[in-house]
């Protein structure tokens, strides 16, 4: 498109539009927008300057004409049109456009830059998108740099996490303390603060981890659901302290995985309007075309799920589009929207349209010619037009013009509302209030059993009350999993403040947005709950929950083949394995209702990592005497041992509902005179933190006769039992049946712990 003819049409503002139906095609066009004036108050969301000042335009002249001249070599296609009227003669709406233009030419040379230096990286959804990353940074989102972590920004999730070059690019032009240009310099490379994936513990501004397909959807979701469930507890009609918007940039990759369709099937259950997903629409994955594997509408996957539909077909010449289907966006409050953007991956190289853009390097022939189509062939590798970082100030101003409004709204909520705003001030705290471990229960010998299901609705029950920012639900098991907050709503689209997510059959999706909600950052603390079988379905969140430091407490009920007659399908055996084998997580299986008080105190104060409690499904023998909650901290301890000051001549170490099985155990060795030790591991992760003076006072190295017992697989326990020690686990399949029939068939029993105990006692 001629220059001349992107001048002479006017600039669409999303300060002065509002959409008109969608046509057939869910196609936005400038035409279909009037001026709206009550969109200039409700929906002021950018900050293109009214009038530019003269010196403005000045500082940009010399620097738009060598852009926009035309090129030496006339045979070259160029990026940009030539200019065929005079600067000093363009409007102001249309010399802006010009500023975005050569500012998006910029990220896609440094985005280039960075990939050449690194031999390493992913360059063709940064160079696709760049248009798009760079308008959301410069005009639309609300955040500020000088304070990345200030509570009413707007989120940020780039799903399709290999394109993380944009982020950075964007980030240090933004003025983020994090992306220096130095650490451009050093994308991938160890140590650095700029990672083949997004990771929010290295880089600070990054909202999520991402880099698996499909994750980043999920946390948008639930970054969108804390926003509006906050909101609706604390919002006034006259104070809005809860207000700011979830963008999502999505791939192909992401548009194929379960977990998208997961999440956006509940966005829209739950009619989150101020979520909008961006659909990089490159028509490439790594493999080739997206023709080979993917052939359905998206568009109309997502309408049909409930959103709001926008297709974009060209945001590389012409971003009034993209302009109008935010507006769209934000005129929506019933739906959340997907913008589908069509790109070209690899914009500007050889390798453009294709997939051979996805990753890796350019030839140095490649990178000439992409610097003149931009004319940017005299310039140094990594060079930034000083205009463009005082470009990006003016968003950074008026996010932190922003901020200070904010916290002056905030002075007014505190005087007027001085009881939400007390509760608020504790969850921006961490969410938790003095002295709240002290409503957990307790429980003594004598109180009736129960399964460790049962004690953990009782501990829920009672943490609700004095923590503010529990909230969570279950994938369609929340009577079986026992985890219904009593006295708390549904959160749905007509109760944002209930504390109850039902999540359907969504355990995938469950964990995503649990990670968004945890890493939303206002004090809420998540909890997902299911079979602790399912918990292969939802792996990959949970690993990035350990990842990006997210405190969401996984329940895992159902937790052992003690779970009886659904068989082996449900019956879990190589899961808490795998489970204990992620770095970071806490794996808790208590024994008891004490024991589960503790997990759940630990899982609690141990906001910047996630937890699983796995929990039985059948009652417990006993409430054992010696068990502590406060001993949970230290992972694993002693609970009954006879042998006085001398060594004791076996060790028994079980957890969970096996740990009383141990102490029956040891009461009938007892009494035959032997001195039998009975230790809980509850939780191996918080054992292997202790002093090695502790550990050693627990499990003695010279006390060689070990034996552990837990109905799971035996992989890891040798760690703890030694190689003369036995490991009392299941290898195979469970069996349906009833669980005790199950745990007898299986060797756990009293009896059968007894007669291996009495078999190791017997060697020398």
């Amino acid at each position: 498109m001629a220059l001349s003819s992107l001048l002479s049409k006017p600039c669409i503002s999303l300060l002065s539009a509002k959409p008109s139906p969608d046509n057939k095609n869910n196609k936005i066009s400038p035409t279909s927008f009037t001026l709206c004036s009550s969109l200039k108050t409700k929906q002021s969301r950018v900050t293109k300057p009214a009038t530019l000042s003269k010196t403005h335009k000045l500082s940009w002249q010399q620097e738009l004409k060598q852009a926009f001249q035309q090129p030496k070599n006339q045979n070259l296609q160029t990026n940009n049109d030539s200019i065929d009227c005079n600067i000093d003669d363009i409007d102001d709406e249309s010399f802006q456009k010009l500023v975005d233009k050569r500012c998006v030419d910029n990220v896609r040379m440094l985005i280039v830059d960075a990939v050449q230096n690194a031999q390493a990286g992913h360059p063709g959804m940064a160079l696709g998108m760049a248009d798009i990353g760079y308008y959301l940074y410069r005009h639309v989102m609300r955040y500020n740099p000088r304070d990345p972590k200030w509570f009413n920004r707007d989120r940020f999730v780039l799903s399709a996490g290999h394109g993380c070059l944009l982020q950075y690019v964007c980030h240090h032009l933004a003025g983020f303390e994090s992306v220096q240009l130095e650490d451009l310099k050093r994308l991938c490379k160890l140590g650095s603060r700029t990672p083949g994936h997004p990771e929010n513990t290295v880089t600070d501004g990054i909202e999520v981890t991402t880099g698996p397909l499909g994750q980043g959807v999920a946390n948008a979701v639930g970054l969108a659901l804390a926003e509006a469930h906050l909101a609706a507890r604390f919002n006034k009609p006259d104070c809005d302290i809860v207000d700011h918007r979830t963008y999502c940039i999505m791939g192909d990759g992401c548009a194929m995985e379960g977990i998208t369709h997961e999440a956006a099937s509940l966005a829209a259950h739950w009619k989150l309007h101020k979520l909008t997903m961006i659909y990089d629409d490159n028509h490439n994955t790594i493999d080739g075309p997206i023709s080979l594997a993917f052939s359905e509408d998206i568009s109309a996957r997502f309408k049909a799920l409930g959103w709001n539909t926008i297709t974009v077909d060209n945001t590389h010449d012409d971003m009034d589009s993209f302009n109008d289907a935010l507006l769209s966006a934000f005129g929506d409050t019933e739906k959340p929207t997907f913008i589908r953007v069509k790109t070209l991956i690899g914009r500007l190289s050889r390798k453009e349209g294709t997939s051979k853009a996805h990753h890796g390097t350019f030839e140095e022939d490649d990178v000439k010619q992409m610097r003149q189509k931009v004319n940017w062939d005299s310039r140094e590798p990594f060079h930034v037009i000083p205009m463009v970082y005082r470009e990006m100030q003016i968003q950074t101003d008026h996010g932190e013009k922003l901020e200070k409004e904010w916290f002056s709204k905030f002075d007014y909520f505190k005087t007027n509302y001085p009881e939400e705003a007390a509760e608020f001030e504790v969850l921006l705290s961490g969410g938790l209030p003095p002295n709240w471990e002290t409503c957990l229960p307790e429980w003594s010998v004598t109180d009736p059993v129960d399964a460790t299901r049962g004690y953990s609705e009782k501990c829920l029950n009672q943490l609700v009350k004095v923590l503010p920012g529990l909230i969570g639900g279950s994938a369609d098991l929340a009577s079986s999993n026992k985890v219904y907050l009593q006295g708390s709503q549904d959160f749905q689209h007509s109760s944002f403040y209930g504390r109850n997510i039902r999540y359907g059959v969504r355990e995938h999706a469950m964990a995503g947005i649990s990670n968004g909600i945890a890493l939303h950052r206002s004090g809420l603390i998540p909890f997902a709950a299911t079979f602790l079988i399912f918990s292969d379905y939802m792996k990959n969140s949970i690993r990035l929950s350990a990842l990006s430091h997210a405190g969401v407490i996984y329940i895992m009920t159902h937790d052992s083949i003690g779970l009886g007659e659904d068989g082996p399908t449900h019956q879990p055996i190589e899961q808490l394995a795998g489970l204990r084998a992620v770095p970071r997580l806490l794996v808790f299986r208590p024994a008891d209702g004490n024991e589960t008080a503790g997990a759940y105190r630990e899982a609690i104060t141990n906001r910047d990592a996630p937890s699983v409690i796995a929990l039985s499904r059948q009652k417990v023998a006993a409430n054992l005497e010696g068990t502590s909650a406060n001993e949970v901290e230290k992972g694993g301890y002693i609970i009954s041992d006879n042998s006085g000051k001398s060594l004791p001549d076996i060790i028994l170490i079980g957890t969970g509902s096996e740990l009383c099985l141990c102490e029956e155990s040891a009461k009938m060795l007892r009494k035959e005179g032997r001195r039998v030790r009975v230790v809980s591991l509850v939780c191996w992760q918080l054992f292997n933190r202790q002093p090695k003076e502790y550990k050693e006072h627990v499990l003695p190295s010279s006390v060689s006769k070990r034996i552990s017992v837990e109905a799971g697989s035996s992989m890891g326990w040798s760690e703890y039992v030694g190689r003369e020690g036995i490991v009392m686990g299941v290898e195979e399949f469970g069996a349906s049946g009833a669980y005790l029939d199950t745990f007898k068939k299986f060797g756990f029993t009293e009896e059968n712990v007894t007669r291996v105990a009495k078999s190791l006692l017997s060697q020398y």
